[in-house]
């Protein structure tokens, strides 16, 4: 009788350890399965190329400030050389470039560079936000010299602002036009220190009088996203004109406390910003 007993307990142990065995495989299962929600997980979307270009009387090594934060952060970034001979000839170039990258782009431009990437994004399926930073932003047929608008320190009469060349007057659509030196140092290069504003006024690239005075085609901002960095201590393009551009294309807009050149003088802004776009893309 004892043998018997002990015996059943045996087998009722044994059939209980297994029930807790199944219950523990149950209980991490339902651990490590993902929950159920009914749609499928999100996954960021590839990360973009920024390309950046840059403005008249200038190369792309204004960018140099801006791409050291956007490399730190991860960013894949191209500062591409702008032509500056001719809207349509620049806007070509611009196209050529993006027609080499795969995925997305984000395209960002500054001074007569956002009219650039405002005529090369147009119809491209690829360029998934626009970011101007204190830009010329056309609507079809304007002209950059137009939006820099009455108030800009370039309105004036161009022989006390422009050295062309060749000298002879008037200009042609070829002619180069250059910032006179008072130009660039009291109006193009502020904030900046007066040895570092002389060396980039000694070493410009010059824009053609065409360029300036060409009229833009349909413009990208109509169908892409876009963001407007507004330097309001701009005297080139001020900031009132800056604003009156940021809503005709619908950007969103913010302001900071710079002139001209703000991508030198607060690259972090700039390049924040441009940062802002990437991740509303994604």
């Amino acid at each position: 009788m004892n043998v018997n007993k002990r015996a059943h307990r045996r087998r009722a142990g044994r059939r209980a350890g297994s029930a807790l065995l199944l219950g523990l495989i149950v209980l991490a299962s339902a651990v490590s399965a993902p929950a159920a929600t009914g749609a499928p997980a999100t996954r960021p979307g590839p990360q973009p190329t920024i390309v950046l270009v840059h403005g008249a009387w200038a190369d792309a090594s204004s960018w140099s400030g801006v791409v050291r934060q956007l490399q730190a952060d991860g960013q894949h970034v191209i500062a591409t050389a702008n032509p500056l001979r001719s809207l349509a000839g620049d806007t070509d170039y611009l196209k050529t470039l993006l027609g080499t990258i795969d995925g997305p782009v984000v395209l960002v431009g500054h001074s007569y560079g956002a009219a650039v990437i405002t005529n090369a994004a147009t119809g491209d399926p690829d360029v998934k936000a626009l970011v101007f930073v204190n830009g010329s932003v056309p609507a079809e047929g304007e002209t950059v010299a137009e939006l820099a608008g009455p108030d800009s320190a370039l309105a004036a009469d161009p022989t006390t602002i422009f050295d062309f060349a060749p000298a002879t007057l008037p200009p042609t659509p070829e002619t180069d036009v250059y910032l006179k030196s008072s130009t660039f140092l009291e109006s193009f290069a502020t904030g900046l220190s007066r040895d570092r504003a002389l060396t980039l006024w000694a070493t410009q690239r010059p824009i053609t009088f065409g360029a300036l005075n060409e009229p833009s085609g349909e413009p990208a901002w109509k169908s892409i996203p876009s963001w407007y960095l507004i330097g309001t201590r701009d005297l080139v393009i001020p900031a009132s004109a800056q604003q009156g551009m940021a809503e005709k294309a619908g950007s969103t807009v913010i302001r900071f406390r710079a002139g001209h050149l703000g991508l030198l003088t607060d690259p972090t802004t700039v390049a924040r910003t441009i940062t802002t776009a990437v991740r509303a893309t994604r």
